[in-house]
C-alpha cells in the first residue's frame, strides 16, 4: 500500500490592518486571522482592526490570492447583552470569512444553529488541552480545528492531535502569552479592561514610562510593573513579564521578556500531526509581518526538501532580543 503524502503545515499568520494583511497575503501566508473594530475580538487597541467594509475587502482580496481570511470572535460575551458577538458571527459568514475563531460556548452554539455551514475553530482563549476537551467541542458544535494552548511538550500535542477528532493549531513565533485567567486578571486588576471580555491585556492609555536617572521606569495604571537598566531586556508592558520581590528575591515571577520560535522544530511538530502553525503580532507592524511570515514561509517551504531549513535571525523582532521553543521543549515535570 502506498503511504498517504502528509500535507506541508499551513502557515496562519496576523493582521491587525487591511495593509498588514496584503502585507502577510503577499509574504506567503496560507491563511490570515484578524478581527473586527470592537470587542469582541482579543486584540482591541486603537487603530487596530476592521471595518466591515474593510473585512469585505480583506476577504476578497486573500480569496483572489490563494489565502483564506479567518475573522476572531475569541473575546466572551457580557452575561445578557451578547448582541454584538452575535453580530460579529453573522457579519462574518455574511461577508464569505472561511472560519471564525470562538472561545465562548455560547457563542460557538449560536454559531452551530444560526449557520450550519459556517466552518467552526476553537480558539486558544477556551484553553482546551486534552484531546476528550477538544472533541467535546467537536462533537457538540461541530468544531473543526483547534488552537492549542502554549503549554503542552511535542511528545503532548503529538497526544492529543492522534485523538483528537479534528484539526490541530500550535502557535510558532511570537508572545507566549498562555491566557491564564489568574494571570489575565493581573491586568484586568490594575486597569478595569478584562482581556477575556473587553480584549484588551495593558491597554496603552493606561501605560506609561519615565526615565529615572538612566532606568527606564514602566507603569500600568497605578503600578510599576518593572524597572529595567539600559543593559537589560524590556518586554511588552504586562504584568505577566513584569519584576516582582518575593521572600527568594527579585525577579521575572511569571514570565521573562522572551518570544517563541519553532522553526528548528517544525519537522517534529510536522510529525506529530500538527494542521497548521501560527504566527502572533496582530498588533505588530508591516515590517514585522513581512520579515516573520517570509522567514516561515521558507521554512515550512524546506520541510519538502532534503535540505536544512533557513534559519535567518529574527532576534531584533523578539521581545528581549530572545528566542525560546517554550514549552514545546520543556524537559521538567
Amino acid at each position: 500500500m502506498t503511504a498517504t503524502k502528509r500535507k506541508p503545515l499551513e502557515l496562519v499568520c496576523p493582521a491587525g490592518t487591511p495593509s498588514a494583511l496584503r502585507t502577510a497575503v503577499e509574504a506567503g501566508a496560507d491563511a490570515v486571522y484578524c478581527g473586527f473594530r470592537d470587542e469582541t475580538n482579543a486584540r482591541n487597541f486603537p487603530g487596530l482592526n476592521f471595518s466591515r467594509e474593510e473585512m469585505a475587502a480583506a476577504i476578497t482580496y486573500a480569496r483572489t490570492h490563494g489565502a483564506k481570511l479567518l475573522v476572531a470572535i475569541n473575546t466572551y460575551a457580557r452575561a445578557g447583552d451578547p448582541g454584538p458577538w452575535h453580530q460579529a458571527i453573522d457579519d462574518a459568514a455574511a461577508l464569505g470569512a472561511h472560519a471564525v475563531i470562538l472561545a465562548d460556548l455560547g457563542l460557538l452554539h449560536y454559531a452551530a444553529k444560526r449557520h450550519a455551514n459556517l466552518r467552526l475553530h476553537l480558539s486558544v482563549q477556551a484553553a482546551a488541552a486534552s484531546a476528550d476537551a477538544i472533541n467535546f467541542y467537536v462533537e457538540t458544535f461541530g468544531v473543526k480545528r483547534a488552537v492549542l494552548p502554549r503549554v503542552l511538550t511535542i511528545d503532548e500535542i503529538a497526544a492529543v492531535t492522534r485523538h483528537a477528532r479534528c484539526e490541530t493549531e500550535t502557535f510558532a513565533f511570537g508572545g507566549l502569552c498562555v491566557m491564564t485567567e489568574g494571570r489575565c486578571s493581573l491586568s484586568s486588576y490594575a486597569t478595569g479592561k478584562s482581556p477575556n471580555m473587553n480584549g484588551v491585556c495593558s491597554p496603552a492609555s493606561h501605560v506609561s514610562y519615565r526615565n529615572d536617572d538612566g532606568t527606564l521606569v514602566s507603569r500600568l495604571g497605578d503600578f510599576t510593573i518593572d524597572r529595567s537598566a539600559p543593559d537589560q531586556p524590556v518586554g511588552y508592558p504586562t504584568l505577566c513579564k513584569g519584576r516582582f520581590k518575593t521572600t527568594i528575591g527579585e525577579g521575572h515571577l511569571f514570565e521573562e521578556p522572551v518570544s517563541l520560535d519553532v522553526r528548528t522544530l517544525l519537522p517534529a511538530l510536522a510529525a506529530a500531526g500538527v494542521t497548521a502553525i501560527k504566527i502572533e503580532g496582530r498588533q505588530r507592524s508591516r515590517a514585522y509581518i513581512k520579515a516573520v511570515v517570509s522567514a516561515f514561509r521558507r521554512s515550512v517551504d524546506a520541510l519538502e526538501t532534503t535540505g536544512p531549513l533557513p534559519l535567518d535571525s529574527l532576534a531584533p523582532l523578539t521581545e528581549g532580543q530572545n528566542v525560546t521553543g517554550g514549552a514545546y521543549e520543556k524537559t521538567w515535570r
